[in-house]
């Protein structure tokens, strides 16, 4: 590969992940403060105030239609709706142009993947067949990716980037899988009327996108419209974020071809027109070498603009408000639990050890037997920079379900008792799995390049 292709390459595809990477790594650092904040402040003197506040009622009206909830439901299911629009821009991106952009690259992390998801899943419901907890099946399935990458952050360069690609290829696979069984698995009864609304708003958004409208404001807000009509429909509402993500156009108007070219004939016009001015039999007038100069940038401005695709641009908007401020906000909301006597009385049974089972001990068996299987049988390959041990290691990590983990619980038991154990069962797996794999990753020796 030529210098010239590696630097596209490096522009194209690891620039943008490697950006991904560092936001989520030091998010999911963030998280892990933001968690014990929660718990601290719900077993502290004050914890009456923490279930106060986020149950204070907060109502969006406009005439006779009127949205009322508390703040818990509004961070579950607004704001989270953000971050799951925010995870379809990712998982389009990684579609497009990513790890997932090919068979060849996307095989061996899908594989390990689905054994992720299939492994735990299967795990908790024999642990818990016959018992109300098994409606939390899906809770194991999932991996908080801003979590495990903040671990991974912590060893620096003893785990290489492209073992860094594959725990966030697996990853966001894994809320493909996620979303899918939040919508197939885990609606309530179902309004017809508003849920037909939402597809077809969602249809109209479908052929606005055909028509490669690249105006932001119209998806969003029809966006908007859409996460309404399924907030009443009974299908949980985060389901419209994907579905909007799904809509926005990811390609540029302009081919690399175009851009270069519009932009060296306005730099060579620019060029020309300072050495006019600069001439000294010209008499230049200031005000009109400014006003071209403004001119010119403006234009250049305006082009990257166009250049950037609409899902690049909504991503990088987005993401750090998502990565720092949404995912922060859901964990202060919702990690925090009363530890109590009759909480830890109460804690080993079929649910705590289908979760704690699940993610710690279901997730990276899964994980890795279905990459070895894939590579075994010739349908992908191990790549070459990192060792089957290093795989292990960030197959623990994928244990870590933390965020996803505890979405889910709270559309499995809300209002029941289990919910508050099956946040704790998600906290110790998570610790569980986050202190083998760095263990893990720290022993295993670094394939010699």
């Amino acid at each position: 590969m030529t210098k010239i292709a590696s630097y596209r390459l490096y522009r194209r595809i690891l620039y943008p992940i490697q950006a991904f990477i560092q936001a989520e790594a030091f998010s999911g650092i963030l998280l892990i403060f933001i968690t014990l904040i929660a718990l601290i402040w719900a077993n502290s003197a004050w914890s009456a105030t923490y279930t106060d506040f986020w149950s204070t009622y907060f109502t969006v009206s406009f005439g006779d239609f009127s949205i009322s909830k508390d703040l818990i439901h509004w961070i579950n299911d607004g704001l989270m709706a953000i971050f799951f629009f925010v995870v379809g821009l990712e998982i389009k991106r990684e579609i497009t142009t990513g790890e997932l952009a090919s068979f060849k690259k996307a095989s061996f992390p899908v594989m390990a993947a689905l054994g992720g998801m299939l492994v735990p899943a299967m795990l908790y419901y024999f642990l818990n067949a016959g018992t109300p907890a098994v409606a939390g099946w899906g809770i194991p399935m999932a991996t908080d990716i801003a979590f495990a990458l903040g671990m991974v952050s912590l060893l620096g360069k003893r785990v290489p980037l492209s073992l860094k690609l594959f725990l966030v290829a697996f990853a966001i696979v894994d809320d493909i899988g996620a979303v899918l069984v939040i919508a197939l698995f885990y609606t309530s009864e179902v309004n017809f009327l508003s849920l037909w609304v939402g597809f077809g708003v969602f249809g109209l958004l479908l052929v606005i996108s055909s028509y490669n409208t690249r105006t932001i404001f119209v998806y969003l807000l029809l966006g908007v419209v859409m996460w309404v009509a399924f907030l009443l429909s009974g299908v949980h509402a985060t389901i419209a974020g994907i579905l909007l993500a799904i809509t926005i156009p990811a390609r540029s108007s302009f081919t690399q071809e175009e851009f270069i070219s519009a932009t060296d004939n306005i730099l060579g016009e620019l060029h020309a027109s300072h050495l006019a001015h600069s001439y000294p039999a010209v008499v230049s007038d200031p005000k009109e070498e400014e006003n071209d100069f403004q001119a010119a940038v403006y234009t250049i401005e305006t082009n990257c603009q166009e250049a950037l695709s609409p899902l690049s641009r909504l991503e990088h908007s987005l993401h750090p408000w998502v990565a720092f401020a949404i995912m922060p906000i859901f964990a202060l909301a919702n990690a925090g639990m009363l530890i109590d006597a009759s909480l830890l009385d109460g804690f080993f049974n079929p649910l705590t050890a289908g979760i704690v089972v699940g993610l710690a001990i279901g997730k990276p068996v899964g994980i890795m037997a279905f990459a070895w299987l894939a590579s075994v049988t010739g349908l992908a390959a191990k790549p070459s920079s990192f060792s089957w041990a290093q795989v292990l290691g960030v197959a623990l990590l994928g244990g870590i379900g933390f965020t996803m983990s505890i979405f889910i619980a709270n559309l499995a038991f809300d209002g029941t008792p289990e919910l508050a154990t099956a946040k704790l069962a998600i906290l110790v797996a998570s610790v569980l799995a986050a202190v083998a794999g760095l263990a893990l990753l720290w022993l295993a020796k670094p394939v010699d390049k």
